[in-house]
């Protein structure tokens, strides 16, 4: 975990309040979590339905939404989105979640991820992991990037796009190709944070 930063800390534009008030949460995930290699199973597949419940919305939103989620698929307290659960959720459990404020209610984001639970446990098998299925798109190593501006950072890319169609062949929803690179961006399968930014030089050590 990197240490705290001071106030005159570089980072990536995206995560700075602007003309509003600094959003502690969002400034931690950037700091400590965005585009740090995710290996974990169970992380990784949270990360993919949350990223798919961004669709039409800001990523701000759903981060703060996140402990909302694995709560009402998984119950209260739960610790991550846990694939194996999620994915016995039936039609009376949409019903349910539709009802939730403390997530995105949206009918086909909600079938989507009990739809996705399934598929990633299906790519498990195949595959022995989902780690395994989804990193061998990057060789097993971070892509490491050198974007020095934010509109230097591409919305897709060919291996966003050949994993979204890879995804989209296996079931999934919600896995369109500007969807799936900012789940690689937020894995970190690519080093997109920006040179200037603490965390660049930092990420492209490992």
């Amino acid at each position: 975990m990197p240490a705290i930063q001071s106030q005159a800390t570089v980072r990536c534009p995206w995560c700075q309040p602007g003309a509003g008030q600094p959003d502690p949460e969002y400034i931690r995930y950037h700091d400590e979590e965005w585009g740090v290699p995710l290996r974990l199973d169970d992380a990784l597949f949270e990360l993919l339905i949350l990223e798919g419940a961004q669709a039409g919305l800001s990523w701000r939103t759903v981060l703060h939404k996140r402990q909302g989620y694995r709560d009402a698929f998984c119950g209260q307290g739960a610790k991550v989105l846990d694939p194996l659960l999620v994915a016995r959720l039936g039609e009376v459990d949409v019903e349910r979640l539709k009802a939730d404020a403390r997530i995105i209610r949206n009918r086909q984001k909600i079938a989507a991820a009990i739809g996705n639970a399934r598929a990633h446990l299906a790519v498990v098998e195949t595959f022995g992991s989902f780690d395994a299925y989804l990193w061998r798109f990057v060789e097993g190593r971070p892509v490491q990037n050198a974007w020095s501006e934010p509109h230097h950072v591409p919305a897709r890319t060919p291996v966003s796009d050949a994993l979204s169609k890879d995804l989209l062949a296996r079931g999934f929803k919600f896995v369109g190709p500007t969807i799936v690179y900012a789940y690689m961006q937020a894995a970190g399968l690519v080093n997109d944070h920006l040179t200037a930014c603490f965390r660049h030089a930092e990420l492209g050590e490992r």
